[in-house]
């Protein structure tokens, strides 16, 4: 049975998600209702009729900063230096091209106009960071996300240039592990996260990591990139 939120309903509990992982419908994308999901290690993925669609998947794919991994090629890449990685200086045009990007298998996006203008009023209010490489013809490549407590949220990704968004991602991997950040959300399963060093883990254990990782300070309003660790 779809369960359908009003916005004042609470989320029902994980473990009543469908084995793809969908939890629930409705309930709107106010910031309040969207840093409840991700405490609680809900996302939204896409909306239907303007309305969101939840999920809460098992297992849940996540990043543990220190196993982060640097092929051969991003490591070059990283010391040459070639693209300049900075911070929240463009997280609309982030997030317009992350949703401008096809897709293998995916014949649209899911990052429709409500979930722009709701990831919008989180960067506004200090909790969604972006991360831009800048190379020839401007910005080349970057990815989106938040940041709660020792939990950092990935969303989506994008990169017209090779190694464009490996490298942002690299510096980004980088800044956490400064700040203390201990585990990094993928949310879903795919060749490329797991490239990096992403694994999956048990819904309950992402759970359990969670409860405790929110609570940890963080730091919100905009972030400043580190210079570049891989150049000597």
């Amino acid at each position: 049975m779809i369960c359908i939120l009003s916005p004042l309903d609470p989320f029902p509990p994980v473990e009543s998600a469908t084995p793809d992982g969908f939890l629930a419908i409705g309930g709107g994308l106010s910031p309040a209702r969207l840093l409840d999901a991700y405490c609680r290690g809900i996302f939204p993925w896409g909306t239907l009729e303007g309305q969101p669609l939840w999920y809460a998947p098992d297992p849940r794919m996540v990043l543990f900063p220190e196993e982060f991994k640097v092929s051969r090629s991003l490591a070059r890449t990283l010391r040459s230096g070639r693209f300049d990685i900075r911070f929240d200086t463009d997280f609309a045009g982030v997030v317009a091209r992350c949703a401008h990007t096809p897709r293998p298998g995916q014949g649209g996006t899911w990052i429709t106009p409500e979930m722009i203008d709701a990831y919008g009023r989180l960067h506004e209010l200090g909790w969604a960071h972006s991360v831009e490489a800048y190379g020839e013809g401007g910005l080349v490549g970057g990815l989106y996300g938040l940041a709660i407590g020792g939990m950092f949220y990935g969303e989506s990704m994008f990169s017209r240039r090779s190694d464009a968004s490996k490298a942002a991602f690299a510096i980004l991997v980088h800044h956490l592990r400064e700040q203390g950040t201990r585990l990094i959300d993928c949310q879903m399963h795919t060749h490329h996260l797991a490239s990096l060093g992403a694994r999956p883990i048990p819904r309950a254990e992402f759970l359990h990591r969670l409860e405790h990782l929110i609570l940890e300070p963080g730091r919100r309003g905009p972030w400043t990139a580190p210079a570049n660790p891989y150049v000597r």
